[in-house]
């Protein structure tokens, strides 16, 4: 899979960024007087980076606020095309995050699950019953400390 060329990010693209990681509701006029662009401006670039896969622009919630009391992180031992493996777990709703590492495990995923017994049916049914997986060790979240989205631009 080819990616997409990401648009060159000049300084005042880097700007519109680092106003929406601080916060995403921040309107295109407000964000135009912080980088000195008018609003419809702001409106094109951040439609422009959305297009690119640059940016997204979503709503982050609590789980558990939201009903879903199990959420973990499971490293996935295989063997063979690990990004075709990693593609096809990537397509399961429930798993919301999808990287491919190097050490002990070859994936890692991140679920987010309504109680234990939806996280086994997860392991069970979309991870372990792929022929690819060898091994998975999962990691049960006890409590959010922190989490952020706001690290910036280089």
């Amino acid at each position: 899979m080819v990616e997409p060329p990401s648009p060159a990010l000049d300084a005042t693209a880097k700007k519109i960024i680092e106003e929406l990681q601080a916060d995403g509701r921040s309107s295109y006029a407000s964000i135009g007087k912080a980088v000195g662009l008018s609003e419809a401006a702001v409106r094109n670039r951040v439609q422009r980076l959305s297009e690119s896969g640059l940016l997204q622009i979503v709503a982050v919630t609590d789980p558990l606020k939201l009903g879903f009391s199990r959420q973990a992180l499971i490293g996935i031992r295989c063997t063979g095309d690990t990004e075709a493996l990693a593609e096809q777990l990537s397509a399961c709703p429930e798993i919301d995050y999808v990287v491919l590492t190097a050490g002990s495990f070859d994936i890692l995923i991140e679920v987010v699950c309504e109680d234990d017994d939806h996280l086994l049916r997860i392991l069970n049914q979309k991870v372990r019953t792929h022929s690819e997986v060898t091994a998975t060790e999962t990691l049960v979240y006890l409590k959010l400390v922190k989490q952020q989205y706001n690290w910036g631009t280089r």
